[in-house]
């Protein structure tokens, strides 16, 4: 197993980057988020690695973070979800965000990834969920559910009182992570949303 790859940044592009390492060059696929993490070329870089084997194919996955790492590594463990899909999710949210989607079973949201539909979304959810709840490595924002229908509802109120008030959605969510990583213990949508304006204002 590869776990890491670590040289000079020889080039980049928004689905792959080619690491330079003593003279070898390793060709590593990667999601859109960390492609907007990466360093200029010729810089040095070290990005987390998934080697997937398979009797039909062979690739080296990198991330920026071990939050993606270990996403992808978890969505590999769902029934027909393989490494295309689980980089478009990558690509198309961070790992919170994602995984807060599915703890909240939030399948609109999941469907604006490439390649998920209605059905996919739901079995992601499914199977993801207690999976996701169970990864220590998030950027220390709780789930704000918990498996609980309440908290889903008061974020959910809460993302919507924020979008009236001229937040945009990605806006709008940081400001609610922010208000978990502060108080976890927040269980209204109005002190979330006092919480958001508060850090916004401050």
């Amino acid at each position: 197993m590869i776990a890491y790859v670590s040289g000079t940044l020889v080039e980049k592009s928004p689905e792959s980057v080619i690491i330079d390492v003593n003279g070898l060059g390793y060709e590593v696929q990667i999601p859109t988020s960390t492609y907007d993490s990466l360093p200029k070329k010729g810089e040095d870089v070290k990005l987390h690695t998934y080697h997937y084997l398979r009797e039909d194919a062979e690739a080296l996955y990198g991330f920026s973070s071990t939050a993606e790492k270990a996403v992808f590594e978890t969505m590999l463990g769902v029934s027909r979800v393989g490494p295309k899909l689980a980089l478009s999710a990558l690509s198309a949210m961070t790992p919170t965000e994602l995984r807060d989607h599915v703890v909240e079973g939030d399948s609109s949201r999941l469907t604006e990834i490439s390649g998920v539909g209605r059905k996919t979304a739901d079995r992601l959810i499914v199977e993801l969920r207690d999976r996701f709840e169970d990864l220590d490595v998030f950027d220390g924002s709780a789930p704000l559910t918990g498996g609980s229908e309440a908290r889903a509802s008061a974020r959910a109120d809460a993302l919507e009182a924020l979008r009236e008030l001229g937040f945009s959605r990605a806006d709008a969510e940081r400001a609610i992570r922010k208000a978990l990583r502060d108080d976890p213990g927040v269980q209204s949508a109005d002190a979330l949303v006092r919480k958001a304006l508060s850090a916004k204002n401050s």
